[in-house]
């Protein structure tokens, strides 16, 4: 310690004399230096200051040279590093020496803003693009906003609180924003068509570039697109980050210098997406797609009160009722919901089979818990008859509770207006697909009853007459076909067979009309699972079949199809090759960890590579469709209405005395969206209630 080497030191000088003494220092700590005399050495040698290393002699070779800007982002997205990027980038210059504003020709701290007479402002004044800030709520059917920005291409902006707007102010914001013909750059121009919708009689027409959705297409796998990481990672300026700093409060005009970088960044995200080979259709697209969804979430669906009670009773008695048969089945009560406790109940009063081990004991998630009672299924001992009415008790509980939250949540999400109102994002899912929120109709499954009961509860609304459902048939085994050139299965599809009973016979080497229903459901099991990279594990597991069973079942069906086997083969490769995969429209998913050394994280991005192109054109294809059907029911003059999109289907509100015309209309629509070596099939249902109008 250091008072017994400050000690020895005082009285003998350096080590090495210390050392020369060893044998005369006494006692536990003199022992333990003379047995260990040469590892004290060693360590002396090991930690020794070097000084002598040919460093140079030039100081100006060790000041920081800078970043590489595109490395450090590339880096900073893998680690998911937001305020480091803006420290580093701030505080170093880059590689090359340039400064932001050198290369960007923008510099906030110059920017000439104003806070009054937006009439006066606007006139006369022209610029090729503007860019638009708004702060507020965006929300469908309750929007509103709380401060606007409006900067041209020459660094003026106006900026103001939305109560601070005199009459003549909206006037000419209104106008301004509806006029088509002045081009606008926003960051979520959805968002913000909803905030002005619900603000007043404002139209937000004329958007040429979303900010969000073109680093969306550049990036389609980070998490967000905030537009201050963006202006630092494109611009190298810093934009102010708080959301509270409104104008006319002093400060930095936060809103202002959002507004002022909406252009210039546009511009350098474009300027990538060109590099990339994007000639600005994906981005057009994606464009539609939000004008599309705007109207969309701003109708919402209607729903039925007088059902979503009912249900919400029905699953009340369910939760209970499983409860009751749960503590029957142990003789006393317990919290279903701890863990600890279940696990006191599974292993210890129960004497079931262990499940996996964790920090806090075994495991009692519902996929543990199913393959327990798998396990225990048959048993016929008394603990084992009590463990299997418990498990099936337990996992009953755990179900009606789900759907009693989810009932609950739509009774919450119900408007005044008797709608419920959605929320699609469109720069979330890597592959392109949108996905819903807030809440998340599009997890409302037609495959299970208790999913068909809640849509029940989706109604026509007032002045109108049904629901109408169209959706492709197995679009992505269409694409397979397709992208892959395999003839058999083309011509499978061209003569309108049944496919996995046409496959499964080839599989199996039978006839048709011997295939059975297991054969049929194993060969649809594997045809899907190859779209999302399934492999014989995964597929026994989904089976419950051996993996060499599964792996053998491939390997028939590949001998049989060997084109779809070259085809997803080359995906992986050409990925690899290139870095990323692409859709049939160009949509690009870069794929870095394909030549990862670890290979968990190598396997995994071998699945996207085979599962992005075909469900990212599926996605793309449903897009275009619903674009078509939306723009084309507004040019005939109908009154119908597209209401959802849930993934491969769109949901269309009828008005009376429109259903055959809408019907003609959706069939050519979605059948045209896309030119395959096979057709699109669509399927058209129509009803009373969203159940009601499955097919």
């Amino acid at each position: 310690g250091p008072k017994t080497a400050a000690k020895w030191i005082h009285q003998y000088g350096d080590l090495e004399s210390i050392l020369a003494h060893a044998d005369e220092i006494k006692g536990r700590a003199g022992n333990s230096l003379q047995e260990h005399t040469d590892q004290v050495r060693l360590n002396r040698e090991l930690n020794r200051l070097l000084r002598d290393l040919p460093i140079g002699e030039d100081f100006e070779l060790f000041r920081p040279k800078g970043v590489d800007r595109q490395a450090v982002h590339e880096l900073f997205d893998t680690l998911d590093f937001s305020s480091l990027r803006s420290r580093v980038l701030q505080e170093l210059p880059s590689r090359d020496g340039t400064q932001s504003e050198e290369t960007t020709g923008l510099d906030l701290a110059a920017l000439k803003v104003s806070h009054e007479d937006l009439p006066g402002w606007l006139d006369g004044r022209e610029s090729p693009r503007w860019g638009l800030a708004l702060t507020g709520n965006f929300a469908p059917g309750r929007g509103e906003i709380e401060s606007i920005a409006i900067a041209d291409s020459a660094g003026h902006v106006f900026s103001t609180l939305r109560s601070a707007l005199t009459p003549a102010d909206e006037e000419a914001f209104a106008q301004w924003l509806a006029d088509p013909a002045q081009s606008k750059v926003c960051h979520s121009a959805k968002e913000y068509w909803h905030g002005l919708h619900g603000a007043g009689d404002f139209e937000l027409n004329g958007v040429v570039c979303d900010t969000v959705l073109a680093a969306y297409l550049l990036h389609p796998d980070q998490r967000t697109y905030d537009l201050h990481d963006l202006a630092m990672r494109y611009l190298g300026v810093d934009i102010a980050e708080d959301d509270e700093m409104l104008p006319g409060f002093g400060g930095t005009d936060a809103i202002a210098s959002a507004a002022a970088v909406e252009v210039p960044l546009a511009r350098a995200l474009t300027e990538a997406l060109k590099e990339q080979g994007e000639d600005g259709s994906l981005l057009d697209l994606e464009l539609a797609v939000a004008s599309t969804l705007q109207q969309m979430e701003q109708t919402g669906i209607q729903v039925s009160d007088t059902r979503l009670d009912e249900l919400r009773a029905d699953f009340d008695a369910r939760v209970e009722g499983a409860a009751q048969s749960a503590y029957s089945a142990i003789g006393h009560d317990v919290n279903l919901s701890s863990p600890k406790q279940l696990q006191t109940v599974l292993f210890d009063e129960l004497g079931l089979p262990k499940t996996k081990k964790t920090k806090s004991g075994y495991t009692t998630n519902a996929e543990a818990l199913a393959d327990l009672a798998v396990r225990i299924a048959g048993r016929e001992d008394d603990r084992a008859i009590s463990g299997q009415t418990f498990l099936g008790s337990l996992l009953e509980h755990r179900d009606a509770i789900k759907l009693r939250q989810s009932v609950e949540g739509l009774q919450r999400s119900i408007q005044s207006d008797g709608r419920i109102h959605t929320t699609y994002q469109q720069a979330v899912a890597a592959t392109g697909r949108l996905s819903s929120t807030d809440p998340n109709l599009q997890n409302i499954h037609a495959r299970t009853e208790e999913g068909l009961q809640i849509r029940e509860a989706f109604v026509p609304g007032d002045h109108y007459v049904g629901l109408m459902t169209a959706d492709y048939s197995q679009i992505e085994m269409r694409l397979m076909a397709s992208l892959s050139g395999d003839q058999e299965l083309i011509d499978a599809f061209n003569h309108g067979a049944d496919l996995h009973t046409y496959v499964a016979s080839r599989v199996f080497d039978v006839a048709e009309d011997q295939v059975s229903g297991a054969q049929r459901s194993r060969i649809k099991a594997m045809s899907y699972g190859l779209v999302y990279g399934l492999s014989a594990f995964g597929l026994s597991r989904q089976l419950r079949i051996d993996v060499g069973e599964a792996q053998r079942l491939m390997d028939d069906y590949f001998s049989r199809f060997g084109k779809v086997r070259d085809y997803l083969n080359l995906l992986v490769e050409r990925a690899r090759k290139q870095g990323y995969t692409e859709t049939m429209l160009g949509r690009r998913r870069y794929l870095p960890e394909l030549t990862s050394t670890n290979r968990q994280l190598r396997e995994a991005a071998e699945r996207m590579a085979l599962n992005a192109p075909i469900q990212g054109s599926a996605a793309d294809i449903i897009k275009l469709a619903m674009v078509d059907v939306a723009r084309d029911l507004l040019d005939a003059g109908l009154s119908s209405r597209v209401l959802l999109q849930v993934h491969d289907e769109l949901v269309v509100e009828i008005a009376e005395g429109e259903h055959d015309q809408v019907e003609m209309l959706l069939r050519r629509d979605m059948g045209q969206a896309a030119t395959l070596s096979v057709p699109l099939s669509v399927g058209i249902g129509y009803g009373a209630n969203w159940r009601a109008a499955a097919h």
